[in-house]
This record gives structure tokens, sequence and C-alpha cells, in this order.
């Protein structure tokens, strides 16, 4: 079979991711909800993961969250950021991930540059649209439809500049192109777990500079007296039971990404 989805997801996946969801599922129990050997193990892959995650992309391990998708972790960084009403930025090139979610809220949308491959065009139209007063910007890192490279970094500044906070969409980029959390001063960064990071399905990181608002409320594992969520990272964003062979999966492709380039 010849395979040419990538832009969807990788595959066929690594041997080394492969063998290591086996080996989650064999070896490890529930983290945080005990402190028995196969909890504690548990435990140590997340936290490997996080590590992993945060040399490879500019960050701490704790500002580091695992969710299911980069689709989950970009409606998490928008509900946090946008109200309804709200003027935000976007590009010309964005997946639904970010349009559904900002129009559900009811955001104002600008949209900015819609010239394919000119880059000179996306930044003059993204700030001119920053000049008018924008509450947020959120952007995608490369167009899934086009390959097109938006010139972030150039965007970051802007939004810098005009001190509107941001979401980045490196749902192509992660583990393809660099990405970096603190060079780029974003308030979040969403990233796929299966795509360029070789994942599996499920996986997924949200890079988190601020503390986001719970998508989900339930069990973490801490503060388990309160009946709110726990406010401080990356607790906040992981309610329920986290997919521990997924996320050991994806902190091998993590490692591979490290090794290969």
């Amino acid at each position: 079979m010849t395979y040419l989805d990538h832009g969807a997801t990788s595959f066929p996946k690594p041997q080394p991711v492969t063998d290591a969801v086996i080996r989650a599922m064999e070896t490890c129990g529930n983290p945080g909800r005990g402190g028995y050997g196969a909890a504690m193990r548990a435990g140590r892959v997340i936290l490997r993961c996080r590590e992993e995650a945060g040399k490879l992309f500019g960050c701490e391990p704790e500002q580091v969250i695992c969710t299911t998708s980069c689709t989950h972790g970009l409606n998490m960084a928008i509900r946090t950021l946008v109200k309804p009403g709200y003027r935000v930025a976007v590009s010309g090139f964005e997946h639904n991930a970010v349009m559904r979610p900002l129009h559900a809220i009811g955001a104002k949308i600008y949209v900015a540059g819609r010239k394919l491959f000119d880059r000179q065009d996306t930044l003059e139209q993204f700030e001119r649209i920053l000049k008018q007063g924008m509450d947020a910007a959120v952007f995608t890192h490369v167009s899934n439809a086009f390959g097109y490279i938006l010139p972030v970094e150039e965007m970051a500044k802007l939004c810098r500049k005009y001190r509107v906070p941001f979401v980045v969409d490196c749902a192509q980029s992660a583990g393809i192109l660099p990405v970096n959390l603190k060079n780029w001063g974003a308030d979040f960064i969403a990233m796929p777990g299966h795509k360029g990071l070789l994942g599996p399905m499920g996986t997924g990181l949200l890079l988190c500079a601020r503390t986001p608002e719970p998508l989900l409320s339930g069990g973490t594992g801490s503060i388990s007296k309160s009946y709110e969520m726990p406010d401080f990272l990356p607790d906040v964003g992981e309610a329920g039971t986290v997919n521990v062979p997924g996320i050991a999966g994806l902190c091998a492709g993590i490692q591979i990404v490290q090794r290969e380039g």
C-alpha cells in the first residue's frame, strides 16, 4: 500500500511507538489514583512525555496538557481567551477546528490575508486588523489544504506589539517545523500527537503560557475533596483518566523526532 495521507495522520507508526503503547497497556495502572507500582509507573510515563515535549517545544513540563487531539486543545485555548462578542483575528487559511469553536462562542471574526503563499499580504492584512483593536487572535502555522507555511514568528511579534493574546494551531507543523512556546510568546499552542509527532490517534498536546479554563470537569487525582477543578497546570486541563497507552506512544514518537530532526 502507498500511503499519502500523512496530513491527516502519520502511518504506519514506527515500531517503538507501537511497542510503547503495548508496554503501557501491560504494565500501567491509573496515574494519580494510588501509590501502588502500576499507578506510579503510569505517572512516570506521563511525566516523561511532558519532559520530552517541553524540550522540543520550549516550555516547562507542567505547561504541557495531554489532550485527545489538536481540536480538543484548540477548544480549551479558544474558550479561555474568547467570550461572546469578542473581536478575533484569524488568517484566511484556518481549519474548522478553529472556525467552528469561534462561531459557536459567538465571536466577531476578522479574516486576514487570503492570498495563497503570499507572506507579505498575510502580514500586512493581519497587522491592519490588529490595529483595529482585537481581543484575541488564532492562526494556523501551516495550511492543511495547501501546505502554505504562514509567517507565524512575525505574526506572533505583531500580537505582542498590539498586546493581543493568541493561539497557534500547529496541527500540520509540530514535529516537522520548529515550534517554540517561549520564543513565540504565545498564550497557547495546540498540536495533535498522531501527525508529525508519530504518536497514536487520540492523542494531542496543549502548550500553555497561562492557565486555561477547564473544558471538562471531573476527577484528576489531585485535591479530590474540592468540588472545583484544580486551578493549576496541568491538572486543570486533564479531567478524567488520561490515555496512558497513547501518551506512552506519543512520548516514543517525540523521542524519534528529537533523534531524527
